[in-house]
C-alpha cells in the first residue's frame, strides 16, 4: 500500500469493493431519528428506507465534520502515510470543503506528507468508482503524487447518469421547479439527469414513460462507453430492482462481456432523489 485510501458511506460500495478503501461512518435522521451508516451497503435495508420516504418519512442528511477527518486521518500521517479521500460532489454537499480544511490542517502539523481530497463531482458510484481505481492504484505502489493525478483527470471520465420515479423528491431540494414537477407527474414525463462538470445535477433528456428512460440511459452508455478490459458497470436503485435488471439487460446487449453490478442507492443522495431512483456509472470517454 503507497497510502491510504478513504471514503464514505455515500461512495455506495458493497463489502466485496471494499478492499483497501476505509469508510467513515455518517450519519442521517429517520422523522428526527439518528442513524449511523458505517458503509457496506448490503447492511442497507433499501426497501424499509425507500418504502418509508414513499410513506412520508423525513429524512434529513448531514455532512461529514472537519473533526471527523481530523481524527481520521493523523494516526496515518504520523506512521508516514499519504492519505487521498474520495468526496461527494462539492456541487451538492459541503463534505467536500470540510475535508479539505482537514487536509490544510494537517500538512501544515506533517509538511513532509499529502492529503489529497477529490472532489468526484458525483456520488454513490460517481464517488465509489474513483475510490475503488484510489485502492487498485495504491495497491500497485503508483506513488502518491502519479495516483493523485490519475483520480483528478478520471473524474472527467465518470459518466454517471440517473433517471427519477417521482419528480416531487427533486422539486423540495430545488432541482426542478413546482410547476415542472407537476407537469412531469401529470405526463408522465422522467428526467435523465447527470453531474455536470461543476458537480451539480442537471437534465439532459426528457423522456416519456419509464420504460423509454430506461432505454435511454442504456443509450448513454452505447453513446459514451470506453471499450476495455478495466471497463465495468455499475446500477444503483432506489426499490426498483426490476428497472435494474431490464438496464443491465440492455447494457449486455451492447457489451455482452462487460461486468455488471447492481446495488441498492445509498440513503444519502437517495433521500433527495427518492424511491425509483435508477442509476448508471462507468468510466466513459467523457462526463
Amino acid at each position: 500500500m503507497s497510502f491510504a485510501v478513504f471514503t464514505d458511506g455515500s461512495a455506495n460500495l458493497p463489502g466485496s469493493l471494499l478492499e483497501g478503501i476505509i469508510v467513515l461512518p455518517s450519519t442521517y435522521t429517520v422523522n428526527g431519528e439518528s442513524v449511523t451508516y458505517k458503509g457496506d451497503i448490503e447492511n442497507f435495508d433499501m426497501h424499509a428506507y425507500y418504502d418509508g420516504l414513499r410513506a412520508g418519512n423525513v429524512v434529513k442528511t448531514s455532512l461529514l465534520n472537519t473533526e471527523l477527518f481530523l481524527t481520521a486521518f493523523e494516526p496515518f500521517l504520523k506512521e508516514g502515510t499519504d492519505i487521498v479521500y474520495v468526496a461527494m460532489s462539492s456541487g451538492i454537499s459541503g463534505t467536500y470543503n470540510a475535508a479539505r480544511i482537514a487536509a490544510e490542517q494537517l500538512m501544515e502539523q506533517y509538511p513532509e506528507r499529502i492529503v489529497h481530497i477529490v472532489d468526484s463531482h458525483g456520488c454513490g458510484f460517481g464517488s465509489g468508482m474513483l475510490a475503488i481505481k484510489a485502492a487498485e492504484l495504491s495497491r500497485e505502489g503508483v506513488p502518491s503524487n502519479e495516483a493523485f493525478q490519475q483520480l483528478d483527470d478520471l473524474v472527467e471520465h465518470c459518466c454517471q447518469y440517473f433517471t427519477v420515479d417521482d419528480l416531487n423528491f427533486l422539486k423540495r431540494t430545488g432541482r426542478v421547479s413546482g410547476a415542472s414537477a407537476m407537469i412531469g407527474t401529470v405526463l408522465s414525463i422522467k428526467p435523465i439527469l447527470y453531474g455536470d462538470s461543476e458537480g451539480h445535477i442537471v437534465s439532459c433528456q426528457k423522456c416519456h414513460g419509464r420504460k423509454n428512460a430506461v432505454k435511454a440511459l442504456a443509450e448513454k452508455y452505447r453513446a459514451k462507453r470506453m471499450d476495455g478490459p478495466e471497463q465495468k458497470v455499475y446500477i444503483s436503485n432506489g426499490d426498483c430492482l426490476e428497472d435494474a435488471e431490464e438496464l443491465k439487460k440492455l447494457i449486455l446487449e451492447i457489451t455482452p462481456d462487460v461486468p455488471v453490478l447492481i446495488c441498492p442507492h445509498e440513503p444519502f443522495s437517495g433521500a433527495h432523489v427518492g424511491p425509483g431512483m435508477l442509476g448508471l456509472f462507468f468510466f466513459g470517454t467523457e462526463r
